[in-house]
């Protein structure tokens, strides 16, 4: 027991001169090697697509798929290095790991995402190959998104390998989850509600209680925002919200799908932004607004129709649902976030419950009852058939089958995020990966080199004020102390 606790308590070494590299070039190394050996292009990507529109009598380049799915993979590859990357830079003193880190594992996961995705997705039988294409890039991006969601709960406690460590896990159960949901299940997902965000927030979430620091206090400095850090939150912000309806269909049909998809989408993130407003208003005595509030909470609405997007959910049930999520993310911040914290021992940085896994759940729930109650007088038959893939192996499949099968797989995606964190985590817990010390967590310097160190260097500031001359001894963040010498 003795050796058991030393072992998990030692002093923490953070040099990670060594592992990083070797890491990076390693699993690099095994990806050109992969990639080598599964990953060509697909006939719309290869050269050969002049004889295959001459084949299939196609006309134009304009009815290769790049054409109608670049435009929604430009906004998603966005949302994934700007939206994700600057929505966590909301920390003091860890803008660099809340962008660096996601640009470094995004970059390795989508490689991974692509390999993994292939292998139960696109595998030719004949060849062996995997064939990829503008839409095996949106796929890889969505995967990505899970692992940079559970990031979110761990932000500013663990080290660059650990998040490496982290994605290579996570991107695997999520293919595999997905696997099940999308294909066995036959369920439909577009925006990603279960398979994306039920799935990466209790990913995370697990992986942070796995993870529990009980002196975490010990970086309390460091855990608050700024005035300049909050601005640049709000770029990642607004940068989510205004592609949103782009990363809910993207991969849906061509047509009406898809057109309703960011219809859907539009509309529900805009009633959100005015429930949170509310909410955060009232939740103050002096009904000031918190930007925690406004950085998270009116992006929930375009998680919890990420299932429903494609569905004939109509107008104002966009609007409801976006009305809902907003009150319901907003009081996650002001009440169920203490909790966790508290009570269940779970860390949660950037507070991914209340933005990712309850409206995922909440997601999950609509598209279900959505499913269940469709009806041939508002669908139409083919547009049943088509809304929900009614053919093949489901051409029998009832609309309440299908509303059951929904519900099965949001079941499926919280077992995997909560499962597959709790092994990871343990894993993560391992004293060999360079994580920060209790007292050092938040803090760039530890993995970064900072131009401007981040021990408080006090700058003097003389003024005259009346008979007195006021000293303001300022640090680097913000004003520390202020006192009067009386002359």
């Amino acid at each position: 027991l003795t050796k058991h606790t030393y072992y998990f308590s030692r002093q923490k070494n953070t040099n990670i001169r060594l592992t990083l590299p070797v890491v990076c070039f390693v699993w690099q190394i095994a990806m050109i090697i992969l990639f080598g050996v599964f990953i060509r292009y697909d006939e719309e990507s290869d050269t050969h697509w002049v004889e295959t529109k001459a084949h299939d009598n196609i006309t134009s380049d304009i009815e290769n798929d790049f054409y109608f799915r670049y435009p929604s993979f430009q906004d998603v590859h966005v949302m994934i290095f700007v939206g994700f990357g600057f929505l966590m830079t909301f920390l003091k003193r860890y803008s660099f790991g809340a962008v660096g880190f996601n640009f470094l594992i995004a970059s390795f996961g989508l490689q991974w995402a692509l390999l993994m995705q292939g292998w139960f997705h696109s595998l030719d039988p004949q060849t062996g190959k995997i064939f990829i294409g503008v839409e095996s890039l949106i796929n890889a991006d969505f995967c990505v998104a899970g692992c940079l969601i559970a990031y979110g709960a761990v932000l500013g406690k663990v080290s660059p390998v650990q998040l490496l460590v982290m994605t290579l896990f996570g991107v695997t159960l999520f293919a595999v989850e997905e696997y099940i949901i999308l294909n066995l299940l036959h369920a439909r997902d577009a925006g990603g509600s279960m398979v994306i965000h039920t799935f990466g927030g209790y990913y995370g979430l697990t992986i942070s209680w796995v993870l529990y620091r009980p002196n975490l206090h010990q970086s309390k400095r460091m855990q608050g925002s700024v005035y300049h850090s909050d601005i640049f939150a709000m770029i990642g912000t607004l940068f989510l919200w205004m592609f949103w309806p782009s990363f809910n269909s993207a991969i849906t049909d061509h047509g009406d799908g898809q057109h309703r998809a960011v219809i859907n989408t539009y509309l529900c993130l805009a009633s959100t932004v005015l429930t949170t407003v509310a909410i955060s208003s009232l939740s103050q005595k002096t009904g000031k607004l918190d930007m925690v509030h406004i950085q998270n909470s009116t992006l929930a609405g375009g998680v919890a129709l990420g299932t429903a997007a494609e569905f004939m959910i109509s107008p104002y049930g966009a609007l409801i649902v976006g009305f809902f999520c907003g009150i319901i993310s907003t009081m996650g911040y002001i009440f169920i976030s203490p909790f966790l914290e508290k009570t269940l021992k779970i860390q949660d940085t950037c507070g991914i419950h209340n933005l990712h896994a309850m409206p995922g759940v909440i997601g999950g729930i609509v598209g279900a009852i959505t499913a269940a109650a469709a009806s041939e007088s508002v669908y139409g038959k083919q547009g049943l058939i088509n809304t929900f893939d009614f053919t093949g192996d489901f051409k029998d499949r009832t609309v309440l089958t299908q509303g059951g099968y929904q519900a099965a797989g949001m079941c499926v995606s919280i077992v995997f995020g909560v499962v597959g964190g709790a092994i990871v985590g343990s894993i993560l817990k391992l004293p060999i990966w360079g994580d920060p010390a209790d007292e050092n967590c938040f803090d760039d310097e530890v993995y970064w080199e900072v131009s401007e160190p981040a021990t408080h260097h006090l700058l003097f500031i003389i003024q005259p004020l009346g008979g007195a001359i006021v000293f303001d001894l300022v640090s680097r963040d913000e004003l520390q102390t202020t006192f009067e010498i009386f002359i």
